[in-house]
């Protein structure tokens, strides 16, 4: 597939605006509020000590760090990297697994990523997926967080609602910094209802700075069956498929081999020190694929080339991560990523519906995607597609 953006070739620093570092720390916002409790009860579940955990939120904050910029700087397109949250929930309900038994299943897991980048299976299955079927399935995944803004009404109508007035008049007078006065206008509102936690932060000079802590790895067939199998289905499956999805439907050819062998290097590097699975982003991806994040398309990889250096900094701050986004209210987040991610949602749904041959196909997708159900340990993202496809082939 050939990319329908010409990438930049001016230095990275030159394509660099406000609003696309402000739209690299909303998606690094939205992927850490979103999901970090997961990581911690993940940690907890498999018995790692406070110094351990905050060892893995090291390594997953330099993982994600070190990806970002190397693979945005290398291909000129934005490439998002996260954690794979399925996976930390995985993690989470394991029973009678030991942290080392658990390393030993992420270094297995790893070298599974790996290999199917290199032997391009994973990109043969990715180039089967129609379009359309890729559009609905990046639309369904992120209907849920406009729902997810438009339900925080209930709980906080008058923070929600001057956000979503911020949102409506950037777009109509400075349409390249809505999403960041939107950010600002929620703060605002959340510190004048007494709702931030400045205390939270008050404690982040208290945290030392995070220190790698080595496990090693001890391999047993029961964790290969019973943990690496699963978290690298589910890290394929629920992640990088909708990952791939969004980059294509953003107009973004990035190469997938390449990328998701480099996913996996990084994740077995820095496994023995709590980094259990890193796949590409779709949701926050999303935000930094947006035009809110650069009016330029060709410079949008700037934004993850931000995220990546606020990842890392995070990832140096440890055990403090909890703390900083824990200042800012949940429904303050949800408003964020529900407005910065409309364009987006519009935007997949109309490529989905565009060709009337393949509407019953990309429909059926977005409904599976948005309901969120999951079967056999894997999420909605990889049935949708299923659906989809099986509807297309039916049609024909």
């Amino acid at each position: 597939m050939q990319s329908s953006v010409v990438p930049s070739r001016r230095p990275w620093w030159a394509d660099v605006s406000l609003s696309a570092a402000v739209a690299g720390f909303v998606a690094v916002l939205v992927g850490y509020t979103s999901s970090v409790a997961i990581v911690f009860q993940a940690a907890q579940a498999l018995g790692a000590t406070p110094a351990q955990t905050a060892s893995w939120m090291w390594a997953l904050g330099l993982a994600m760090g070190i990806s970002c910029v190397g693979l945005s700087l290398r291909w000129r397109m934005p490439v998002l990297t996260a954690w794979c949250t399925p996976g930390a929930a995985l993690l989470a309900a394991t029973h009678g697994v030991t942290l080392p038994e658990a390393t030993g299943a992420f270094i297995v897991c790893a070298v599974l990523i790996i290999l199917s980048g290199v032997s391009g299976l994973f990109e043969r299955v990715m180039d089967k997926v129609p379009m359309a079927v890729a559009a609905a399935l990046l639309a369904g995944v992120l209907t849920r967080f406009g729902l997810d803004a438009v339900l925080a009404v209930r709980s906080s109508p008058v923070l929600v609602l001057v956000m979503a007035g911020a949102f409506l008049a950037g777009r109509r007078w400075w349409p390249r910094y809505a999403v960041p006065g939107v950010l600002l206008a929620g703060i605002a509102v959340a510190g004048l209802q007494g709702r931030l936690d400045l205390a939270a932060l008050g404690r982040l000079g208290d945290q030392a700075l995070a220190r790698p802590e080595w496990v090693t790895p001890q391999f047993s067939l029961a964790t290969v069956v019973g943990v690496a199998l699963p978290l690298f289905i589910v890290t394929m499956a629920s992640q990088n498929l909708p990952g791939v999805a969004a980059q294509r439907a953003a107009g973004y050819a990035v190469p997938v081999s390449p990328v998701t062998t480099a996913t996996g290097v990084v994740t077995l590097l820095l496994a023995p020190f709590g980094c259990f699975a890193i796949n590409l982003a779709a949701i926050t991806a999303a935000i930094c694929m947006s035009p809110e994040a650069h009016a330029d398309a060709s410079k949008r990889y700037t934004a993850p080339v931000m995220a990546g250096i606020f990842y890392t900094l995070l990832g140096l701050a440890g055990g403090a991560v909890a703390g900083l986004f824990a200042a800012f209210p949940r429904e303050l987040v949800a408003a964020v990523a529900g407005l910065a991610l409309l364009g987006t949602i519009a935007g997949g749904l109309a490529a989905a519906l565009k060709d009337e041959r393949h509407r019953d196909a990309a429909a059926m997708t977005f409904l599976v995607t948005l309901s969120g159900v999951s079967m056999a340990g894997i999420g909605a993202a990889f049935w949708g597609v299923v659906a989809g496809v099986v509807t297309m082939a039916v049609r024909k």
